[in-house]
């Protein structure tokens, strides 16, 4: 089980393209313009919708006013992932 680790702070810094800081310190940037949005995330397909991402500080992600969320513990692997391999694109399929 991977360890959960609080996201700190969001950014949205381009379409579909957002800047993230944990509890632990680390911090990247994830690209998710080639992500299909489906379902709860459907409205994310938009740039304007997707620039709505807030920090929801008790549970220690990022939402939408849809009500979409990510798993925290999954956008640190991501931007963990990242790190480790600089040329590996900034979100993974």
């Amino acid at each position: 089980m991977e360890e959960i680790v609080y996201v700190v702070d969001v950014r949205c810094v381009g379409d579909h393209l957002l800047r993230l800081a944990f509890e632990d310190g680390r911090s990247g940037e994830l690209d998710f313009s080639r992500e299909e949005w489906r379902g709860v995330f459907e409205p994310l397909r938009n740039p304007d919708f997707f620039s709505r991402v807030e920090l929801d500080e008790e549970l220690g992600t990022i939402v939408w006013p849809s009500g979409a969320d990510f798993a925290p513990e999954t956008l640190h692997r991501m931007v963990v992932e990242q790190q480790q391999d600089p040329n590996a694109p900034s979100r993974r399929d």
